[in-house]
């Protein structure tokens, strides 16, 4: 099947029927024998395409004289689809765009409908000049909004926080493509014998500056033909989600708790650093999450992990003062990882940001009371935003002063002064991820 094609299929099942980009990327993917090339084009159309979702949207209206909404779905995609590539890919020659684009029309509409595809795509490609951006000075937000593929309400959040320039870079990151960042599973391996393989693999790869177990893999084969993956030597896992467990410190035969713990990236990589030795309790709402920590764990070969099904806010009533370590990982807005999920910043609204600190604070307060007297507290989230961070820190602390605020740049592999840690995709290169180490007094009040 032609890439343009799958393409097609997954964009209007992500638009159409609200399934995520990956997943349904992935399935195709995993449908079709493509060739490295074809699986690159696909994914560049596919996750392009969602991505600039507004954008497309605004861009199509400049050369219709009907409401998008009146034109049906899946001609709406192949508009889409087609306009993309035209603006920005430079690589695909606009009479190539349009001739695809009228070939998938014709399965899908009839006559006029194809002259119509054929119109808007042409014209659009004669005379781009039509959709130019707004003026940067009259109009930055929208500018950005539209120039970046981002929503207005979060742009205007990070021009009014950040400025201007800065919000520019960030949005600018989140369009880039994050290179696959893998950790070595040293419970098998250690890092310079898993490059040995990888290199035999075909894999083309830089050590990580972040994180000792971390390599960043610019070139690979498909992941599923990796049998250094299959049999467990390596995880998935960026560098600033590395960094968290590194901040747990966890020590070997101790016990430690991962509330929010599914898919188990930071619960197999907890392990490792307990040299597979003691107990790590990786708890989910969601059963069926469980079962993929589980299916790592194996792979992994990781022994001391038992996964429990339960509501995070319910761990301290079930495990009182019992645990050396927690880490609450918590369920956040993900504004911090838009650069790996192209369809979540259509997903999102700032009320997000409203609610899910009232769950947050919740989750937080339950995993505290499972400390044991000078146990440490890990609290997590990959997102930039000070509500669901550092506002959750200042709002615990006030209320627990058995708690006390760590360094947590203490234990970084690169170890800095800073109380609390927030990682940026601009500055830093990594998701954006925000860390804090909070410690429990040795006196039980």
């Amino acid at each position: 099947m032609d890439a343009r094609q799958v393409a097609l299929k997954v964009i209007n099942d992500v638009n159409t029927n609200g399934a995520y980009a990956n997943i349904a990327l992935a399935r195709e993917i995993n449908k079709h024998s493509l060739s490295d090339q074809d699986r690159r084009f696909l994914t560049e159309l596919v996750y392009g395409t969602v991505k600039a979702g507004n954008t497309l949207d605004w861009i199509i209206s400049h050369y219709i004289n009907r409401p998008l909404n009146k034109i049906s779905p899946i001609v709406r995609d192949i508009l889409r689809l087609g306009i993309y590539q035209i603006f920005f890919l430079t690589k695909v020659p606009a009479s190539a765009a349009c001739n695809q684009a009228v070939e998938l029309t014709k399965k899908y509409g009839h006559v006029g409908t194809v002259k119509f595809v054929n119109a808007v795509l042409r014209n659009a490609a004669r005379a781009p000049e039509k959709a130019a951006y707004p003026d940067k000075e009259k109009d930055p937000i929208k500018y950005l909004a539209l120039k970046y593929f981002h929503p207005e309400w979060l742009v205007t959040r990070w021009v009014n926080r950040l400025g201007f320039a800065e919000a520019e870079l960030l949005c600018s990151a989140n369009n880039t493509t994050p290179m696959l960042s893998v950790r070595t599973n040293t419970i098998k391996t250690n890092r310079d014998e898993l490059c040995k393989v990888l290199r035999s693999e075909g894999v083309v790869f830089e050590l990580s500056t972040k994180t000792p177990e971390g390599i960043i893999c610019s070139e690979y084969p498909a992941l599923g033909s990796l049998r250094s993956l299959q049999t467990g030597l390596f995880q998935v896992q960026d560098e600033s989600s590395m960094l968290v467990s590194h901040v747990l410190d966890p020590q070997p035969g101790e016990f430690v708790i991962d509330a929010c713990g599914a898919p188990g990236g930071k619960s197999t990589h907890i392990a490792a650093l307990m040299n597979n030795k003691g107990l790590v309790l990786s708890t989910d709402i969601h059963e069926h999450k469980l079962a993929i920590t589980r299916d790592n764990a194996t792979r992994l070969g990781v022994s001391i992990i038992e996964t429990k099904a339960l509501d995070a806010v319910e761990l301290g009533d079930l495990y009182p003062d019992q645990a050396d370590r927690v880490l609450v990982d918590a369920p956040c807005s993900g504004l911090g990882v838009l650069r790996r999920k192209p369809d979540s910043r259509w997903r999102k609204s700032n009320d997000i940001l409203r609610d899910l600190p009232q769950l947050q604070i919740a989750i937080l307060r339950s995993a505290a009371k499972c400390v044991k007297p000078g146990g440490v507290l890990v609290y997590s989230t990959c997102t930039t935003e000070p509500e669901e961070n550092q506002e959750i820190i200042k709002r615990f602390l006030a209320d627990h002063t058995n708690f006390m605020l760590d360094i947590t740049g203490d234990y970084l592999p690169i170890k800095n002064a800073q109380e609390m840690i927030q990682l940026w995709p601009h500055i830093d290169g990594s998701d954006g991820f925000f860390i804090a180490r909070l410690k429990r007094s040795e006196q039980v009040k």
